[in-house]
């Protein structure tokens, strides 16, 4: 937890002008936040119950064509799927056990560095799943009918640069596929929004989306998701979430969520001043919405240590 503190104090003082190993990109201009703006309200929640009672970490979200939920911790590669119970406002977290699994992982043991701080969750058209992991920086995909996990050997010449290579905390944390085209969040140290070609596994594109409002210099990406023709960009320290169209890099609307995360029966001890939404799902009614709390209590329950889901009825329906 407290490696993760500091790292996120650090990458604070950095924007503020303390200086960092990773060179500063020239400031990029938004245009104008003539786009709508909205507000994220909780119709749910639901306190996620901890595998084996230990802390859990929720650090990605995605909703599968049936409607079942997927996460991860981002203190390991397995993902869990989340069982909603009856009558109360929990859900279990039951692990899967035919994706990322340490048998299909072994033949990446010997260049992994530490755990598996895995912060993303995607699907392409053919059903296989996606990871993306920060302390390496490596893309996985699992084919749950073949048993098989790749690790994508993307070229990242174009945007490297943008990485920090003193802090593998700073990395990827977000994923999103749509057709052929993969989308990965470079969180922070510098926040950047990448666009790779999964037939040449080279980058396409790269750019930044800000949203109305932001006072910081960076920007704090923490998940990503493709629906109905747009990529929707959660932005942890900005409370909000962007509507992005990725060809133009147009914002289309932006939804906030200040309100939400920091009112009392939601809210966590924490302190840390930038928020922890890191898992975002986009359908046809909904927001979904899950915390990262690293282990801080609920400020209503000082012994509640569980992530938080929100379901939140899309305001611009």
């Amino acid at each position: 937890m407290w490696r993760r503190v500091l790292n996120l104090l650090a990458g604070l003082s950095l924007v503020i002008g303390s200086g960092g190993c990773a060179s500063r990109p020239a400031r990029e201009t938004s245009a104008a936040a003539t786009w709508p703006r909205y507000t994220l309200q909780a119709e749910e929640t639901w306190q996620l119950n901890l595998p084996h009672g230990e802390r859990f970490d929720a650090s990605g979200l995605l909703e599968l064509p049936a409607g079942d939920l997927l996460t991860v911790n981002d203190r390991g590669p397995t993902l869990y799927r989340i069982q909603f119970l009856p009558g109360v406002r929990a859900a279990d977290l039951a692990p899967l056990t035919d994706c990322f699994t340490p048998a299909q992982l072994a033949p990446f043991a010997a260049a992994k560095h530490g755990r598996y701080d895995c912060e993303g969750i995607a699907r392409d058209d053919a059903g296989r799943l996606y990871l993306c992991e920060e302390a390496d920086r490596w893309i996985l995909r699992c084919d749950p009918t073949a048993g098989v996990v790749e690790r994508l050997n993307i070229d990242w010449t174009p945007v490297r640069r943008f990485f920090d290579p003193t802090d593998n905390n700073a990395s990827f944390e977000g994923i999103a596929v749509h057709g052929g085209t993969l989308f990965v969040a470079n969180e922070r140290r510098w926040g950047r929004l990448i666009a790779v070609d999964l037939a040449t596994l080279k980058v396409t594109d790269h750019f930044v989306a800000r949203p109305a409002g932001g006072r910081h210099r960076d920007v704090q990406y923490s998940d990503l998701c493709w629906f109905d023709g747009a990529l929707y960009v959660l932005c942890r320290r900005d409370r909000t979430v962007l509507k992005v169209d990725p060809a133009s890099h147009r914002v289309l609307a932006q939804y906030d969520f200040r309100a939400m995360e920091e009112a009392r029966d939601a809210a966590y001890h924490t302190i840390l001043p930038v928020g922890f939404m890191e898992g975002l799902a986009v359908d046809r009614d909904f927001f979904w919405l899950v915390t990262d709390n690293n282990g801080f209590s609920r400020a209503a329950n000082h012994h509640d240590h569980r992530p938080t889901l929100f379901r939140c009825r899309r305001p611009d329906r």
